[in-house]
């Protein structure tokens, strides 16, 4: 489970996460709540759309973002990127403290934020590769997402007492002293330890990325499952915080609801450590079981029951996106991961703005109880695409020694398709799975290479 602790800058970037994850889920406790019912009367849409300007610009800038990622040091990346969210939570604290904060300028910080936060994700993502062996992949981001659950588990509930104690700007301040933890992190990396990785500097930028997700069909339906949950399923801020306020909790039982959701969905990353690598099979299964969980919270008729099912929620949505990310990062080629990274994190944190508005006002109009159901619904149409999939791709067969008598072929890491080989300088040569083919005849397709990687290549699992 713990396998890339052995790996020294691992160990130093995973407690430092930790630090710096605590205060950023403080922060994000004391803008909602500050939003909901300092700025405004308890109003969800303006809520909504402070996700939508904070979640919005990975969507907007993805064809940089990504580009960026993968042509700088991914490193250095991070250092500016959490220096300048360090910077906006100071500003921000300082407009709290003085009395000056209006919803109109928080918004404005809401979408500085998102533009910060749309460099940082997948730079950060795509860096946790760097750090380990390709084989160890999934299982330090299955870590990394552990990192952030545990940081849940605390900052929610400690954010929440502290509003209620300090007031919401001494938050602020916290998570920017956190940060430090971070960047020093940063600072202690052994460069030299780091993965080498594919230069890229004359390839495509986001075409590129589009054309290479677009040549793998089960990549396109992890981001379509991983789209639907994550616009109307995964706006827990509207739906902890509106339910609190149905419930006659404050701010430390918004923070404690939080931290109950994290208990699952650290229990959900750690389990998903233990796993040798990613499969589709299990994001299905977690899509499934986000839907059913949604819908059954949705029912409950008092605060500690609908506490309890959120740790059912918590779980099944971080298997979900540790599994997505991690299978996203296992199969695709190096020296574009960068790139499609950036497609698959504008996937998960754009599709925001979509949902988030339209969650509120749900709320708003019908009720909290009613966005919870819509995004239970999504997540049962979220496997229902997973489970269309599987069977109409002709990868699940039937096998008698198989524990339910069935096996799905899997993708395994594959090497960029010949078109997009050609754009990049110098040609890649990345370790990938080996893919036997028969001795072709003479007259075979030019285009193939000699170790059997061609346009397509995928393996089996089983």
């Amino acid at each position: 489970m713990f396998r890339s602790f052995g790996v020294f800058n691992y160990r130093i970037w995973f407690f430092g996460a930790i630090v710096s994850n605590i205060g950023g889920w403080m922060q994000s406790t004391a803008q909602d709540w500050v939003v909901l019912t300092e700025l405004t009367h308890n109003d969800a849409t303006a809520m909504g759309a402070t996700m939508a300007l904070q979640f919005g610009p990975p969507l907007v800038l993805v064809g940089l973002t990504g580009r960026v990622a993968d042509r700088f040091d991914r490193r250095r990346i991070l250092l500016v990127t959490q220096s300048t969210l360090m910077a906006l939570a100071i500003a921000v604290a300082v407009l709290l403290l003085t009395h000056v904060m209006t919803l109109p300028l928080m918004l404005v910080f809401a979408a500085c934020f998102g533009v910060a936060n749309a460099f940082d994700a997948p730079a950060r993502q795509a860096f946790v590769s760097d750090m380990v062996s390709m084989e160890n992949a999934s299982n330090a981001v299955a870590l990394n997402s552990a990192s952030f659950n545990m940081a849940r588990l605390i900052g929610p509930a400690v954010g929440g007492l502290a509003i209620v104690a300090l007031g919401s700007g001494w938050v602020f301040v916290a998570n920017a002293a956190t940060f430090l933890a971070m960047i020093v992190a940063l600072l202690l990396i052994r460069t030299r330890e780091l993965m080498p990785r594919p230069k890229n500097r004359r390839a495509g930028g986001l075409i590129v990325g589009m054309r290479y997700v677009g040549s793998r069909p089960d990549l396109l339906v992890v981001f379509a499952m991983v789209f639907l949950i994550g616009a109307f399923g995964m706006n827990f801020p509207i739906f902890a915080s509106t339910m609190a306020l149905e419930f006659h909790k404050q701010a430390d039982g918004y923070g404690v609801l939080s931290s109950v959701l994290a208990i699952g969905s650290l229990t959900g990353a750690l389990l998903a450590a233990r796993r040798d690598r990613a499969r589709v099979r299990v994001l299905m299964i977690a899509a499934g079981g986000f839907g059913v969980a949604s819908i059954v919270s949705a029912q409950m008729p008092n605060y500690v029951s609908y506490a309890v099912t959120l740790v059912f929620v918590g779980f099944s949505t971080v298997t979900m996106l540790t599994t997505a990310n991690g299978y996203v990062q296992t199969t695709t080629d190096p020296a574009l991961r960068g790139r499609v990274l950036a497609l698959y994190m504008a996937v998960v944190m754009g599709a925001t703005p979509i949902g988030a508005p339209i969650a509120g006002w749900v709320a708003d109009a019908f009720g909290p109880r009613a966005a919870i159901m819509v995004g239970g619904a999504a997540g049962l149409l979220s496997f229902a695409i997973g489970a269309g999939w599987m069977l109409y791709s002709g990868r699940l067969h039937r096998r008698e020694e198989s524990r339910f008598l069935l096996t799905l072929d899997e993708t395994r890491p594959v090497r960029v398709v010949e078109a997009m080989r050609r754009a990049v300088t110098p040609p890649i040569t990345s370790a990938t799975t080996p893919i036997r083919v028969e001795p072709r005849a003479a007259g075979s397709n030019a285009g193939e290479r000699p170790d059997g990687v061609g346009r397509h290549g995928s393996g089996d699992d089983e």
